[in-house]
Parts: C-alpha cells; structure tokens; sequence
C-alpha cells in the first residue's frame, strides 16, 4: 500500500462507495461526509495540486462536479443546494496529498459553516485591493497570460 489513502482506494486496496469512474476520475462517497451523499472526486492519475492538473484532466473534473451536482440534487437525498470545495494544500485545509473536489449537500439548517478570521468584517481599501491585484497581473505576465481588467 502507499501512503495515499486515495491512491490505494483507486489499486483496490481500500474500500470506497464508488459512484462513477472513467479512465480519468474516480467519483465516491467520502467516509467522513458533512451531509450524507457528500462525494469526493479525484484524478486517477496522483496528483496533489490543482496547479499540476492537465488542462483536460480539470476541465473533465470540473463537468462531472456539474453532472453529479445534478445528480445528487435529483437523487432523494436532500441537498436542495450544494458546495464544491476545493482545497489547494495543508494551509487550505487539504488533509489527503492527492487533488480532490468536494460535492458537499446542503440545506438549511444543516450545521455546516465557514468561519472567517476576525478581519474579515475590515474591508481592504481600493488602494490595498489595486495593490494586490497588480500583483497578480504580473504574475500572469511573467507566466506568459494576460488578463483582462475589463
């Protein structure tokens, strides 16, 4: 067995309530949902970060969070809304090293919340938020993108 949880779900190693696989994902319920019917998504190939996706592999990912989305939403299980959430690296809350995307049910009432830092009620200044985004701008510049600011 490897140390990815995930890698060994995928060689059969471990078990998973698989709901769809294709020669790129893999789609199952998590173990540990926040709702029943939480899904987690993953390449098949190991990757760990959203960054080192082919462009196909993400592009593939994001449409079946959308069929499953639907799916979900038409299968009984309540979720009249649901959350994708991605977490991009430890500091992100990512806990297992290998890209997933999480299809989360949700419905009011259902406990389930974000909490932000006691700076989020401070909004940044158009000057901090120009700041940033000039930052961000030439990082794509020195990538070789360019982004519109319209």
């Amino acid at each position: 067995m490897t140390e990815c949880p995930f890698c060994n779900i995928l060689e059969g190693q471990l078990p998973a309530s698989v709901i769809h696989q294709d020669p790129i994902c893999t789609a199952f319920l998590d173990v540990q949902p926040i709702n029943p019917g939480h899904v987690l998504i993953i390449p098949n190939e190991h990757v760990e970060s959203f960054t080192e996706l082919s462009s196909g592999t993400r592009d593939h990912l994001f449409q079946l969070s959308q069929t499953l989305s639907e799916a979900l939403r038409k299968s009984g299980i309540k979720s009249p809304g649901v959350n994708l959430f991605l977490a991009d690296g430890k500091e992100a809350m990512q806990e297992v090293p290998h890209f997933h995307i999480h299809i989360i049910p949700r419905f009011e009432g259902d406990g389930f919340e974000f909490n932000f830092s006691p700076t989020y009620f401070e909004l940044p200044t158009r000057d901090e938020l120009e700041k940033n985004a000039e930052h961000i701008r030439q990082a794509l510049q020195e990538m070789g993108n360019t982004a519109s600011s319209e």
